[in-house]
């Protein structure tokens, strides 16, 4: 999540467009071919895993070593080289795993990495109608990029370590059994915690992970938890919650741990393995192609605008981009328990929650959305689950403390009322600034999860003083992993693309948009984006 003084730039590194100019096919196929020339070259290899696109019903790939391409409508079949080696040849979910595999071999080149899933997660960024771009530019595992708003902790790319998103399952309904070698995918998250909540997701993609619950869980013909609660730890390492935990070093994980299950291999990430797109996934049960949510921002040409999602005066309008048809997890189980509350704490897709922090926000009809609640927010001065000697030197690490600070607060009112919610979900946004800051292993990201492990000690303190522990199911994820950028692979393939004349978009740092677009219709929440000199990209980029 990004802090509230970060912005997105209404251009990212666009060649400038004329007013009303529009490109057809063959123009747009022609500057296809010429921008995925210049970007598989040698020379931009260090930061260029790959290119993606669509073209006459075939997905492909290529980089500089290699090309290969899938029928775009059966993405998870077998792939066809075209010429060297596929630049997605591995999709081992379990590789860099466990920690100590990570660790000797860190943010590896493309030729030893590996890309969990890569046909339907690709495909789907393809399948928005007007929202898609033409070509999709992924970052190197190391790839530098501060000029452009990166950071020492990186995500949004295809491969396992910035894909791998915790998962732990603990509680009622959760059959206790420690770590487990496998893997599930963000998708899976939403009819999970359907299932556990009494309630199903039909149509979606993801599945209910049935294997890892009580039998009486996942079936209609037994009573669920009374009480479902998920956890979204924004941005944190799998690996390293884990070791941390086993470790003693984060002891109210470990309780959850003690009390079910846990993925070494986490929950697959959609791609791009960005925030506002993996927050709707996980509470969605689809992929951005079917949500919508394309990315923390893309062009919409429909619009004929850019479109902000991930920023802080945005997060409360999030829904508002969100396809017919789809359906969130607190619709899904208001539908199947009528009148029951369900909850949604600091969390932007929130439609159909009974409460809400972003409804009370629409509610103050305020321009500046929750930009304008910071003078609500609880100071992290004397915060005692905040690490202080981050939160003094880190203007973004205190800003995100103090937003988990009132999450919090709002999760002990709720839990402290006599009836709960069924269903809450928790978003935590300080272990995103934790991770980037300082990348992950760092000692920054891990005092960040130390801050959430202290403020879920808590909540969980408070369910034991009500006798509510046994009565609950808890689960914990992220929507993305995190990965550590080396500060010598830089570079900009803008840069390159401009040099050769390509006429582009370049939205989120990526998602390219070719030819001569205008953006004469921009909405009145994109104003003041406008007027701005452009900033680096929020920290949930």
């Amino acid at each position: 999540m990004p802090s509230s003084e970060r912005t997105y730039p209404v251009r990212a590194e666009a060649v400038p467009s004329q007013p009303g100019s529009r490109v057809s096919a063959g123009q747009r196929a022609a500057e296809l071919a010429r921008a995925v020339a210049v970007l598989t070259v040698p020379a931009l290899e260090e930061v260029v895993d790959l290119v993606a696109w669509v073209d006459d019903g075939w997905l492909n790939v290529a980089n500089s070593a290699g090309a290969a391409r899938i029928p775009a409508a059966e993405p998870a079949g077998q792939w066809r080289v075209l010429r060297g080696r596929n630049p997605v040849e591995r999709q081992d979910p379990m590789h860099g795993v466990p920690r100590a595999a990570a660790l000797a071999d860190p943010s590896p080149p493309n030729d030893r990495n590996s890309y969990p899933l890569a046909g339907p997660r690709l495909a789907s960024v393809f399948a928005d109608p007007t929202r898609s771009p033409d070509l999709v530019v992924v970052h190197s595992a190391a790839h530098y990029w501060p000029e452009q708003g990166g950071h020492l902790g990186e995500h949004g790319s295809l491969d396992a370590g910035q894909s791998r998103a915790p998962l732990l399952l603990s509680g009622a309904g959760v059959r206790a059994r420690g770590l487990i070698a496998r893997h599930a995918r963000v998708v899976d998250i939403a009819p999970t915690l359907a299932a556990l909540a009494g309630a199903s997701m039909p149509g979606v993609e993801g599945t209910v992970l049935a294997d890892l619950l009580d039998d009486g869980a996942a079936s209609p013909r037994h009573a669920p938890p009374r009480y479902v609660v998920g956890l979204l730890w924004d941005g944190t390492n799998c690996n390293d919650l884990l070791a941390l935990a086993e470790a003693g070093a984060l002891p109210n994980v470990a309780r959850l741990l003690a009390r079910g299950c846990a993925l070494t291999g986490g929950a697959v990430a959609e791609f791009p393995s960005v925030t506002l797109t993996n927050h709707t996934s996980a509470l969605t049960g689809v992929g951005p192609g079917r949500h919508g949510i394309l990315h923390n921002v893309y062009f919409d040409r429909a619009a004929g605008r850019q479109v902000v999602t991930n920023e802080v005066k945005a997060w409360h309008t999030a829904c508002d981009k969100l396809r017919p048809g789809v359906r969130t997890v607190f619709e899904a189980v208001g539908a199947a328990r009528a009148g029951a509350l369900t909850a949604c704490v600091n969390e932007p897709i929130d439609r159909g929650a009974g409460y809400s922090t972003f409804e009370l926000v629409r509610a103050l009809e305020s321009l500046d959305g929750p930009g304008g609640m910071a003078d609500h927010l609880p100071s992290s001065d004397d915060d005692p689950h905040t690490s202080q000697e981050w939160a003094s030197v880190d203007p973004d690490y205190a800003w995100s403390s103090r937003v988990d600070a009132l999450g919090l607060t709002q999760v002990l009112q709720l839990w402290e009322s006599a009836d709960p919610p069924v269903l809450t979900w928790w978003n935590t946004t300080g272990t995103d600034t934790g991770h980037h800051a300082g990348g992950p292993y760092s000692a920054q990201s891990r005092a960040s999860l130390l801050d959430a492990d202290r403020r879920l000690g808590v909540f969980l303190d408070l369910l034991d003083a009500r006798g509510l522990t046994e009565a609950t199911a808890i689960l914990l994820t992220a929507d993305h992993g995190s990965e550590g950028a080396r500060v010598t692979c830089t570079g900009d393939w803008d840069e390159a693309l401009r040099a050769a004349g390509v006429t582009f978009r370049d939205e989120g740092y990526g998602f390219l948009y070719l030819g001569d677009l205008d953006e004469d219709t921009a909405g009145p929440e994109l104003a003041e984006s406008a007027e701005a000199t452009p900033q680096p990209r929020p920290a949930g980029a």
